[in-house]
């Protein structure tokens, strides 16, 4: 459920109709609704409140500092993928207690940020990170905690583009490896064993890929514990899929069962790392209709937005919704949603049974709250969208739409080009 709702034909955002944000701030423009967010936030949390965990909002999925906000007041954490996710949270008041640390490429900056900020667990994706780690840990005088990522080679059943934790995907350590990784870890001086870690994908709308990949950390945990190493945290990851079109994903309550299920007696604190699931439906990218034109049979709808403001699809052959904002009695005809990107492969939705829309109308993209404006580009030399976030009746401006000044900013034209 989520709170974009039509209210005699026009489609609003909680307490706000969306033609009014268009009038005030433009198009394209992302619209938040805080009340999904919180709501979305809340029942995964509450699903696992029989068992220790601690809920890690993944940031790459939409690292807004105001979003961000929203889930550190939940008393969430977050799952991060870079130096400047971390230096995000911060900002946004995310305890450092409650970040963990994953990604193949880490550089050394980042790891010294990340230990200089206290961040709860880096999840190591490789032996050689293993051993950069607990270099720079003692360099500065500390004790890095770290899980290591297992790849536990279980097929997720999504886009292969965004499959993790088979055996040909980069991230992660080989599962029938890991149990001597491990032992090297224990070695090393500078580190703190503290968990163990996986991630499967993202979009799954089964649970049987989550429950292979905790019966094969079990063992793993069963192991390492009988060779006297600790485990206090298992990161189950993130992954949750969401209703796009006709997926039927399973409830978070659902999730939570068979999770909670599979794990008893394992004794550990458990680390989600939902993203898509909690805001991917709590967003929309509101564009207006520049033009339509024919092709021969070919009907298309041009918008200003584009594949640099949402490219998934483009990038994944993503679905997503196509509705007007204001709604009428009129003929619907095939057509596909295209920006006005340079590329064949710039649109939105393509071979769709859409109303006739006109030029200047508004347009809704549905379900674009996750994997959106943190994707986005200034291809074409674009400025990007501008961000809002629905409260009640209240909107606010969470990112200004960029400028053609800000196109340019840290570019120079060096002295030999003046001569």
């Amino acid at each position: 459920m989520n709170d974009f709702h039509y209210r005699n034909n026009e489609l609003w955002c909680e307490e706000v109709p969306l033609k009014a944000i268009a009038r005030k701030v433009g198009t394209p423009t992302y619209v938040y609704s805080r009340h999904t967010l919180e709501r979305h936030f809340s029942v995964f949390d509450e699903a696992f409140e029989k068992i220790d965990h601690l809920v890690c909002f993944a940031v790459k999925s939409n690292s807004n500092v105001a979003i961000l906000r929203i889930f550190a007041r939940e008393g969430g954490g977050v799952d991060i993928v870079s130096g400047g996710e971390l230096y995000r949270a911060l900002q946004a008041g995310v305890d450092p207690g409650k970040v963990v640390y994953s990604g193949v490429g880490k550089r050394v900056d980042e790891i010294e940020f990340a230990l200089e900020a206290g961040i709860l667990l880096f999840n190591v994706e490789s032996l050689q990170e293993l051993e950069v780690i607990d270099a720079c840990a003692g360099r500065l005088g500390k004790k890095a905690p770290i899980a290591l990522r297992v790849n536990p080679d279980v097929d997720p059943q999504t886009h292969p583009y965004i499959s993790t934790g088979l055996k040909e995907n980069k991230f992660g350590i080989n599962v029938k490896k890991s149990l001597e990784a491990y032992r090297q870890a224990r070695n090393l001086p500078n580190v703190e064993i503290k968990g163990v870690s996986c991630h499967i994908g993202s979009q799954l709308t089964k649970i049987s890929p989550f429950v292979d990949a905790l019966k094969r950390l079990k063992r793993l945990v069963s192991l390492l514990r009988k060779e006297g190493i600790r485990i206090r945290y298992l990161d189950l990851g993130g992954g949750l899929g969401i209703t796009y079109r006709e997926e039927e994903p399973p409830h978070p309550s659902d999730y939570a069962r068979a999770i909670i299920k599979t794990a008893k007696d394992l004794d550990v604190t458990f680390i989600f790392e939902p993203g898509r699931v909690i805001v991917g439906n709590a967003g929309i990218l509101l564009t207006k209709v520049l033009y339509t034109k024919t092709n021969d049979d070919k009907r298309f709808i041009v918008v200003d937005a584009g594949m640099n403001d949402l490219i998934r699809p483009s990038l994944y052959s993503s679905y997503h919704g196509i509705q007007p904002v204001l709604k009428s009695r009129r003929e619907t005809a095939t057509a596909d949603v295209v920006g006005p990107i340079c590329e064949s492969g710039d649109y939105l939705a393509k071979g769709r049974d859409l109303p006739l829309f006109e030029r200047n109308e508004l347009m809704a993209v549905m379900s674009a709250g996750a994997y959106g404006f943190t994707m986005s580009s200034n291809y074409n030399s674009r400025p990007r969208a501008a961000e809002v976030l629905v409260d009640g009746n209240r909107i606010s401006v969470i990112r200004k739409r960029e400028t053609y000044r800000d196109l340019v900013r840290g570019e120079r034209i060096p002295e030999f080009l003046s001569e």
